[in-house]
């Protein structure tokens, strides 16, 4: 496991987190009524996912076992090898979803769950990194 390429991604990782909490609206309504505001948030919350996805990635490529077929299916074997807590993997899931709707517009974005992520589920993102600091910092 190359854990330079997950040092530069924690920092990174630490960069999005910092620029959501800088723009972060108080209320929904002062986030509905700042698209400037929408567009860097949902920019760096989905980087933040996706810094988190390749991180995991990188982790799991660095064992003997295959790599899954999906982003959430990584945080699943991170789980499944107690690198992870099953309820950091659940969360980390969940961002996966978000994540997917923001980047292939699958569906409108829903601003109250980007509200509850920005001021509620940050943690969940410095829990996982967190964890890989804990994988870097083994001999």
């Amino acid at each position: 496991m190359e854990k330079l390429i997950l040092s530069d991604k924690l920092d990174s990782l630490q960069r999005c987190l910092a620029r959501i909490e800088e723009r972060r609206a108080d209320t929904l309504e002062a986030l509905l009524a700042d698209r400037d505001r929408q567009d860097i948030l949902s920019l760096n919350l989905t980087r933040a996912v996706q810094l988190c996805v390749d991180m995991a990635l990188h982790v799991l490529a660095a064992g003997d076992e295959p790599v899954p077929r999906t982003m959430s299916g990584a945080f699943e074997r991170l789980a499944a090898r107690g690198l992870i807590s099953e309820a950091v993997s659940r969360r980390m899931r969940a961002a996966v979803g978000f994540r997917n709707v923001a980047v292939h517009s699958y569906r409108e974005i829903d601003w109250r769950i980007v509200q509850a992520i920005t001021h509620e589920h940050l943690d969940d993102f410095r829990a996982f990194g967190a964890a890989v600091a804990g994988l870097i910092d083994r001999p």
